[in-house]
């Protein structure tokens, strides 16, 4: 038993008195229900305020997480937008120095590189690749032929070949082998109509200067022709200026006397005129040997041997022929400077 105060008037009274014997309110089972009830309410208020109390920050917390978790990812993927776009980049700087280049080995590096490039690329690079290595295949079939025809088919099948000017300098030596080994002004111009730009352009015109220094052109032999059948027309018509104009001023021999001069070519013409010659005339063969040297830088001579035969009419009006060998020298100019005559007996 416990002593209590009447929750209606507060006079005390035992909590087992069946009512408050003040005012009459109800006291036994009821003031503890009462209490418990309140107790309950209270335990109650308080359960319900901890429960608000945690719902509220549990809330909060999600928010926050949220906030965090969205911050997190949009900086997952700005970082992967870069990184990706970073790649793509170098993906495409690669792609482009591959197919400008005509190596094999950096194209085949990009393949590796690269597996997972976008599939054009891989379609450009591997069509790239197949005709470079069809260009080496060609190469190496041109290279072990080491035939002209098989060198040019490959520069016109492969115009932009990094091997194209090794192509064209081996058909540039070829050509070039085959003029040397000809030895004539034709090969040597052949050379240089096929090869303007050639390797070979000056010493094919010094070897093309060096063999018309030597060969006899039409031109030689008509200006020597035209030098003797003048000089002979002159002793025929004993003209002196003539006949002089096609000698040197000093020939090194005239008819066996070195170091003649014009007046013993005049000489020699009044000598063959005697008295009793009418008329005389010299009639060249034209069986001209020829021989043409360089004796200096453009200084040519020609040493010439020929026939004629020397018809004298006598003042009789009797004739006489004779056959003489000649041989002569003209220097570049076109001048006899060496001259003898030797009769042929028949």
């Amino acid at each position: 038993m416990a002593i209590i105060k009447c929750p209606e008037c507060g006079h005390e009274i035992s909590d087992k008195a069946p009512f408050c014997p003040s005012c009459g309110v109800p006291i036994a089972g009821k003031v503890v229900s009462e209490s418990t009830e309140t107790v309950d309410s209270k335990d109650d208020g308080i359960e319900q305020c901890t429960n608000n109390e945690n719902v509220q920050p549990s809330h909060n917390n999600k928010i926050i997480i949220g906030v965090v978790l969205a911050i997190v990812a949009l900086v997952v993927g700005i970082g992967c937008y870069f990184y990706f776009s970073i790649q793509s980049d170098k993906e495409l700087q690669a792609y482009n120095f591959a197919m400008a280049s005509k190596d094999s080995q950096v194209l085949q590096s990009y393949l590796e590189q690269y597996p997972n490039a976008p599939e054009e690329h891989l379609d450009s690079i591997q069509a790239h690749l197949d005709i470079l290595k069809k260009a080496d295949f060609d190469w190496t079939n041109a290279l072990i032929s080491n035939s002209k025809s098989a060198l040019e088919q490959y520069v016109t099948s492969h115009p932009d070949s990094p091997y194209k000017a090794i192509a064209m300098h081996k058909i540039d030596s070829i050509d070039w082998g085959i003029a040397q080994q000809n030895n004539t002004v034709e090969a040597f111009e052949l050379y240089l109509e096929q090869h303007s730009e050639g390797e070979h352009v000056d010493e094919a015109n010094r070897m093309i200067s060096s063999i018309n220094s030597r060969t006899i052109q039409p031109e030689d032999r008509l200006m020597i022709s035209s030098i003797f059948n003048g000089f002979f027309k002159s002793l025929s018509d004993k003209d002196e200026d003539a006949l002089t104009s096609f000698v040197n001023p000093l020939l090194s021999n005239f008819l066996g006397k070195p170091n003649a001069t014009k007046s013993d070519v005049v000489t020699f013409m009044h000598k063959i005129y005697k008295s009793d010659v009418k008329s005389m005339t010299w009639q060249l063969l034209d069986d001209y040997a020829i021989n043409k040297k360089e004796v200096g830088t453009q200084q040519t001579e020609y040493a010439v041997t020929f026939s004629a035969i020397q018809t004298v009419v006598s003042q009789d009006n009797n004739t006489n022929e004779v056959k003489y060998k000649i041989s002569a020298k003209l220097n570049n100019d076109g001048r006899i400077y060496d001259f003898n005559m030797i009769k042929l007996v028949e």
